[in-house]
């Protein structure tokens, strides 16, 4: 019986990952930049550009999103570590998406690299 490191292992072996010095570059050609963490996750710090599209979630957001709709779009993913979006960009092929890659090492490698981040702009009632 598989279990989830085994089926992270068996995605990033299907997965182009990109390293993170050249993720930079990676992220600026993407068409879509897709963070697959949690909401939580992404409302504390995220990589610029990026939308949320939960791991959970990701096929039905990107079915019901018309301009995602083309297959030969440059996806670039990230999660944490790198592992959830392994997965997803596994399922992304999966759909026919022809040109997805995740980054290496995912958010935590972007950060201790020194790269930019942002957070939501947070309402204010004043």
């Amino acid at each position: 019986m598989k279990n989830a490191h085994d089926l992270v292992a068996q995605a990033k072996a299907q997965t182009h990952e990109i390293a993170i010095a050249q993720a930079e570059d990676a992220v600026r050609d993407a068409d879509v930049l897709i963070d697959v963490r949690e909401a939580d996750e992404y409302a504390a710090g995220h990589l610029p550009g990026a939308v949320h599209m939960s791991r959970g979630l990701l096929e039905f957001k990107m079915s019901g999103s018309p301009e995602l709709a083309v297959r030969d779009l440059n996806i670039v993913l990230y999660c944490k570590t790198s592992g959830r979006a392994a997965l997803a960009a596994v399922q992304l092929h999966a759909m026919g998406y022809l040109k997805v890659s995740s980054i290496a090492g995912g958010f935590d490698a972007w950060v201790a690299a020194g790269k930019p981040t942002v957070k939501p702009a947070l309402p204010t009632f004043e």
